[in-house]
This record gives C-alpha cells, structure tokens and sequence, in this order.
C-alpha cells in the first residue's frame, strides 16, 4: 500500500500539474481525520498526527506525540478518507486553475468551442478549465461550430463555488490591439506604441500607432511586407476592416489621419468642450462621415473629441438659417403703445417675442399685471399682424419668385 500510494500521488502531480508536497499535506491530513473517526474520537481528546514518508510512502500515525500500534491505514484510506482526499484535491485545482488564469486577464487564450448554453459559447481552454463566452461578448456576425478552433480576449475571471468563471470575448477592442502585438514584433519590443484603439466589432476598427524610433515607419510595420501582418489579423477577426492611423501629437494633424480616407479642408478646435468643427469638400463628406456614421464614430472615439463634419455649403446654410431665425425672433419693441414697464413685466413671464406673443393663450396673458382680456386679444392681433408683414416682405425680396 505504501508504493501504491506514491504511485498515486505521482500521477496525481503529472496529470493535475499539483504539487506533490501539498498532495502529501492533503493526504496527511485527510488519514488525521480518518483515524479520528475510526477511533471515534473528539479534537478535543486528543492529537492524533500523521506522517507519510516521502521515500517509502511507510505512513506513522501518532495520539498526543505516541505512535499508535500497527493500524490498517490502507483500509482506513480507501473508505473514510477517499472523500476527503478527492474534496482537497479538487479544491487545490479550483485554486490553481483560478491563479494561472487571473495571471492571464488581459491576455489572448486558445480553445475549442465545447458546447452552447442558451446563447453563450463554452470554450475548453485546452484541456485546463472551461470559459464563457457570453452573448454579450460576442460579434453578431461570428458563427462557431462545436470542435471549433477559437481565440479570445480574457476579460474577467470570477471565483465562484464550483470553481473559477472565465469570462471571454471577442467583442472588446483589446482583443485587436493584442493580435498586433502578437503579429507585430516591433509593438511587443516596445519600438511601436499603440496610443489608442476604436472598434465596432464585425465592421471596422481604426488603430493609431506611433514609432519611438524615427528609422521605424509605425504604420507599414503594423501592415508588414504585402500587407501580410494586417492581413491575419484581418483573417482572426473574420474579415473585419482595419484602418491603422499615425497617431500625432499635434491634434489637427491627429483629427486628419483618423478621418482618412477622406481629406479634411479645415479644422476649427473648441478645446473647452473637446469638440471639433470638421470642414470637408461636397465630395469628400461621405468619405468622412462612412456608412450610417461609421468613420466619423470611430474617429471620434479615437481621438476623444466630438467631431462634427460639414461642408462649407452646409456652414453657409446653417448661417442663413440662423439669421432667418432671428429675424424671425422680432423683439416687442415693434409692438405699438408699450411701455418699458410693460415690456419687462411680458418678458418676466416668458413672453418675449412677437411669436411668443401671437401664439400665447389669452389667460395666460391676463394674468400679468395691467394686461386685460380686451388688451391681451389686441396685443395677440398685433403681433399677428405684424409677423405676417414680415412673411410677406421676405417673398418679396425672394429671389425664386
């Protein structure tokens, strides 16, 4: 029974990858609490220790420092203590399995898509311990068949009852910026930095990079030879499109190259609120703003900044606009038989404009003080009048007519 149990512990170590020293703690331990029960005793009675040695698998058991006769340990170990030993044991897995993989978050692991559970994906992490791939996680347009071959980004991992919880994806921006450093030796050596990473899975992801060494051109390392590096990323992420930009320093510069491919005439920056105005040529807005958004989106989030691009036919619109709007806010002042008095106490109670005044409900007009029934019904006539005039001067002075 002694080499049996080396034997066992052996395997143990090679299959679980369990230290066998703490395979010894655990069955030391567990033979304790087996001898204690056999010889229904109570902690409290006594101390009852036991030693295997490590050579010979030979097992002394002690009560309160004096070695017990001659026990049948192997019957004792086989019964009452395989419970226990298989409880420790898989307890010790939990922990290492938890260990190695926290150590991994952040990080790209390798697997087989095992099975589906409602709509997440169960990935068997080699062997070692099973992820989760939830929906969440998950790009709509990727579809996985069990046995298949996957990668994906750990996101998270959870200690739970029944052992460590993996949390993957294949969704996370991280998830690209790690194939690169993968498939790019000059990001791993540290010459190129990635200095900021935009994706909407499944479409499109813009990348901006930046060379610590003038020699190394950051944008055709990231693209390799024949565009070979971008390529397999491109084939990892199942055809997704990659825009890799030249990060800068000089933000107007920075705003271009995300916006690439279209070319930018002008940038106007509000720094106070991070937003920036974002003038483009007629043919080059659709460049710029992408499909349903999607190049202006990502260069937003790629730079930090809102950016709102236009046309300067566009601008000129918004100012005429604006003007025809303002005209259109004719103050009370053309209202006739006014006073100051009268003036203020209208715009008190939100009635500042001709409009505000045409359209306004007569008790809501009586109830300021010195406005009646009679004047209230004038003053909205008034004003009628009067916005009327000013329709039928602009269709004068339109040109159209």
């Amino acid at each position: 029974m002694n080499g049996e149990i080396l034997a066992i512990l052996e395997q143990i170590e090679r299959e679980k990858g369990i230290k066998k020293e703490l395979l010894f703690e655990v069955v030391e331990s567990a033979l304790s609490t087996a001898i204690r029960k056999a010889m229904s005793l109570k902690p409290e009675e006594a101390e009852i220790k036991v030693e295997i040695d490590r050579k010979t698998g030979k097992i002394k058991a002690t009560q309160n420092g004096k070695e017990l006769p001659s026990l049948d340990f192997g019957r004792i170990a086989a019964t009452t203590a395989r419970q226990i030993i298989i409880q420790k044991i898989r307890e010790i897995e939990k922990d290492i399995i938890y260990n190695e993989f926290s150590s991994k978050v952040g990080e790209i692991v390798s697997g087989t898509v095992f099975r589906f559970e409602k709509k997440n994906i169960i990935v068997n992490l080699l062997g070692k311990a099973e992820g989760i791939l939830p929906r969440s996680q998950q790009v709509p347009s990727e579809n996985f068949k069990q046995g298949e071959h996957i990668r994906a980004y750990v996101l998270e991992v959870k200690r739970e009852p029944k052992g460590a919880q993996i949390i993957l994806s294949r969704s996370h921006p991280n998830l690209v910026k790690k194939l690169f450093e993968m498939e790019v030796p000059e990001i791993y050596e540290g010459i190129v930095e990635i200095k900021a990473i935009a994706r909407i899975p499944s479409q499109r992801t813009k990348i901006a990079v930046y060379s610590k060494d003038e020699k190394v051109d950051c944008v055709g390392a990231c693209v390799g030879v024949r565009g070979n590096r971008v390529k397999n990323i491109i084939s990892e992420l199942r055809g997704e499109k990659i825009d890799i930009v030249r990060w800068s320093e000089d933000l107007n510069e920075f705003i271009q190259a995300a916006l690439a491919p279209a070319k930018v005439s002008e940038i106007r920056l509000d720094k106070a609120n991070r937003k920036a105005l974002v003038l483009v040529e007629e043919d080059q807005l659709s460049l710029a703003i992408g499909k349903h958004g999607q190049n202006v989106r990502l260069a937003s989030l790629l730079v930090g900044w809102e950016l709102d691009v236009r046309t300067y036919k566009m601008i000129e619109e918004e100012k005429k606009k604006q003007e025809i709007f303002k005209e259109e806010e004719i103050g009370l002042d053309r209202l006739p038989a006014i006073n100051e008095k009268l003036k203020e106490a209208l715009s008190s109670a939100g009635f500042k404009t001709l409009k505000e005044i045409a359209y306004a409900d007569i008790n809501e007009l009586t109830k300021i003080k010195g406005i009646g029934k009679v004047r209230a019904e004038k003053l909205i006539k008034k004003a009628k009048e009067l916005l009327k005039e000013e329709e039928d001067v602009k269709e004068e002075n339109n040109p159209k007519n």
